[in-house]
């Protein structure tokens, strides 16, 4: 279906677009295609475009706008909705763009109404009731770009900028987002790597600090229970730098930083209040996707994960687009490197580290890149409400504190305090162990918690448990992080804060046959019942007698 070329509203009336296709269908063919394609253009220029009121539909469509209409009440044949695959929503100087679902259901919009899922609706920020307009949305001109980049050719930055405007504008299917990212994974240069990172930064907002230092951390990921960044932002908010703490909800993980923060805090905070919290108290543990930065990387990577792409460049570009806009001038990077981890040998670490350092040089962010151990996981817990345990544990300084997270914690710390020019070099580490064992790290913990709104709500381990048992006697040789995580994630982690992994036994340990290995939690039968069955299957444990 044609666009009007006046914006107007191109589908036709009640029965016009019948009427033209049993003209065209008519056995002595008077009526050729050609003919009835620009009758039925001239005619929807003449339309005025339709209004609807709005109504929000209770249905998560993450991360993709939604809209429902009623099949045919407004007027409109089945047939004819088929040609939309995006709408323009718009009223009053807000619009956006929605990917259009048909209805037969009254309970969901009624007549005259347009129905807005929770994201179309919060995105268009209007209230019920509102009359708005609808027209089809047109084709983005970004897509030419994809098709020859699925051709081999190398696209310029415009070209790319186009692309990454278009795609956090929702103008483009998961389809055609899958393309791209496909076409990307089988070649893309530096250069390519950086326009992407400067393209996803300067699609949302952007945070400024007015400041020469302003410090951030972050790991690549793929490590079970590696929640440094909560220990790290208190030791370093304590000694007085700004870090301004962005993260994202869980992806792959069992667990984000922003899903085990939310244990002890709000962390759906809107820039302002992330501004002001920096402000008191140097710091913020706060999740990123309210505060809109680099909101295209989102639209990505919710591509990205059932196809399982994850190249080093798409990586870098995701995480310095958002550490650029979140306002970092200063930022240390956490690779792990282990078997089972995102990045397994030290050649592929070497490659990666060159490529982070080569792009944050070109968009002016002193880097720090940290190779550190990925060959199990880290801390005794998997999941939302058991990372924030042993969080809390290291910062409470309790004898039975995980001491694998506490050491990589103060690692990291210590190389985020190296950035501060009045610390004499190589004194960081130090710096942080002292801010640790004197309690001011926990003391501004709870600072942050305070100002960031403490939890309502009590989180609990889940009531459904079960435990995984050693096959054999012997020492534990390895484990394979990427299967504890499934084990996790299939518990209900991060949904359900209280799901998750208990590690009972790390490399090292000597276990007898029988002797739990790990203990599952989960706050449904069905959800222990998918975790205890992959489990069973593989342990995940490699246990040498």
């Amino acid at each position: 279906m044609r666009n009007s070329t006046n914006g107007k509203h191109p589908l036709s009336r009640s029965g016009q677009s019948a009427k033209l296709l049993k003209e065209r269908d008519k056995p002595d063919g008077s009526q050729s295609s050609a003919t009835v394609s620009r009758r039925t253009r001239d005619e929807s220029q003449n339309r005025s475009p339709l209004m609807l009121k709005v109504r929000k539909v209770g249905i998560d469509t993450y991360p993709e706008n939604t809209a429902f209409l009623r099949r045919g009440d407004n007027g409109y044949g089945a047939e004819q909705f088929r040609a939309l695959r995006k709408i323009e929503i718009s009223a009053g100087g807000c619009g956006i763009l929605a990917t259009l679902a048909i209805t037969d259901d009254p309970q969901i919009v009624a007549p005259g109404e347009i129905g807005l899922g929770e994201q179309a609706f919060r995105r268009l920020g209007l209230p019920e009731g509102t009359l708005v307009a609808i027209a089809q949305a047109k084709p983005p001109q970004s897509l030419e770009a994809v098709r020859r980049k699925i051709g081999g050719d190398v696209l310029s930055d415009s070209e790319i900028s186009a692309i990454i405007a278009d795609i956090a504008a929702y103008r483009y299917s998961p389809m055609e987002i899958g393309a791209f990212l496909v076409a990307c994974a089988g070649f893309m240069t530096t250069q390519e790597t950086l326009a992407l990172t400067v393209a996803m930064a300067d699609a949302g907002n952007r945070l400024e600090w007015h400041m020469p230092l302003v410090v951030d951390k972050h790991c690549i990921g793929g490590i079970p229970g590696n929640r440094t960044s909560m220990i790290v932002v208190p030791i370093v908010a304590a000694h007085g730098l700004v870090m301004p703490k962005t993260s994202s909800r869980a992806i792959t993980s069992p667990s984000g930083t922003a899903d085990t923060m939310e244990v002890l805090a709000n962390v759906d905070l809107t820039a302002d209040q992330v501004k002001a919290i920096v402000a008191r108290e140097k710091a913020v543990l706060a999740w990123g996707g309210r505060i809109n930065l680099s909101p295209a990387d989102d639209v990505l990577i919710s591509v990205e994960r059932p196809l399982r792409i994850d190249t080093f460049e798409q990586m870098v570009a995701s995480i310095l687009s958002k550490k650029l806009a979140a306002g970092s001038t200063h930022l240390v990077i956490d690779i792990p490197v282990g078997p089972t981890a995102k990045v397994r040998s030290t050649s592929e670490a070497a490659r990666l580290r060159k490529l982070f350092e080569y792009v944050a040089h070109k968009v002016g962010l002193t880097i720090q890149v940290i190779l550190t151990d990925g060959s199990q996981p880290i801390g005794r817990g998997v999941g939302p409400v058991l990372e924030a345990r042993d969080v809390m544990a290291v910062l409470r300084n309790d004898e039975d504190a995980p001491e694998d997270l506490r050491e990589r914690a103060l690692l990291l710390a210590g190389h985020v305090l190296d950035f501060d020019p009045a610390l004499e070099g190589g004194r960081g580490y130090a710096r942080a162990l002292e801010l640790l064992a004197s309690g001011q790290a926990l003391a501004a913990m709870e600072r942050l918690i305070a100002a960031q709104g403490p939890q309502r709500e009590t989180f609990k381990l889940g009531n459904f448990r079960h435990e995984i048992l050693a096959g054999e006697d012997g020492s534990v040789a390895a484990i394979d992080c990427h299967l504890v995580a499934r084990v996790a994630r299939l518990a209900g982690a991060p949904m359900d804060k209280g799901a998750g992994i208990d590690l009972l036994h790390k490399v090292g340990d000597q276990v007898r046959r029988g002797e739990p290995l790990y203990r599952i939690h989960a706050e449904s039968e069905t959800g222990l019942a998918f975790a205890r069955d992959l489990a069973t299957s593989d342990t995940g444990y490699r246990i040498l007698s």
